[in-house]
């Protein structure tokens, strides 16, 4: 089977890990129950930044979020080695732009996720997603965002959010943990 999936906050947890480094850079101690009931996927409202001063303070911490200890889901990586063992077919579809393509799929490999060179797709706008996704005729694909899973409803693959705070009035299967995979895939 041929499995795609988004990166940031589908198989990293993305949006929490920044959400600690905002505490830290402007010593705050906003509790982690106020991110988990976000229904934004932007974190600054958490913090009382607008939406300008919010986009300041991600692209001054994009570097560190991007790029050093961001840990994955619970089960993603060894869901991922053992789909790549079974002798599945896996993709990346990221919305991050393209001058973070090569940096992204060498940190994706030096944190133990199974990645081939012409199975990474990156530099696409949410929208775009779709077209990717259509192309490699996946059977299944994994995405956090609303704006990409909005576009998603009508087309062959089996389609699942991830569930967040941000994404649950979609209408849509969803997986909770990793560890829910190949209970799925067997159904």
């Amino acid at each position: 089977m041929r499995f795609g999936f988004d990166i940031d906050d589908t198989l990293i947890n993305l949006r929490e890990f920044a959400f600690h480094l905002y505490n830290e850079k402007l010593n705050e101690n906003v509790e982690l129950s106020v991110f988990k009931a976000l229904k934004t996927i932007e974190i600054h409202e958490a913090f009382g930044l607008d939406k300008e001063a919010g986009g300041k303070m991600w692209n001054s911490l994009a570097e560190e979020v991007y790029y050093s200890s961001c840990p994955a889901f619970d089960g993603a990586v060894e869901t991922l080695q053992e789909l790549e063992k079974n002798g599945h077919e896996i993709y990346y579809i990221t919305a991050r732009k393209a001058e973070h393509g090569e940096r992204t799929k060498n940190w994706m490999i030096e944190n133990g996720f199974p990645v081939k060179d012409d199975h990474f797709f990156c530099g696409m706008k949410d929208h775009e997603k779709i077209h990717t996704i259509n192309r490699l005729e996946l059977d299944y694909y994994f995405d956090d965002k609303p704006a990409v899973l909005e576009t998603l409803l009508d087309i062959p693959t089996k389609v699942y959010a991830i569930d967040n705070s941000y994404n649950r009035e979609l209408d849509i299967p969803r997986l909770a943990s990793w560890f829910e995979l190949k209970e799925l895939i067997s159904e």
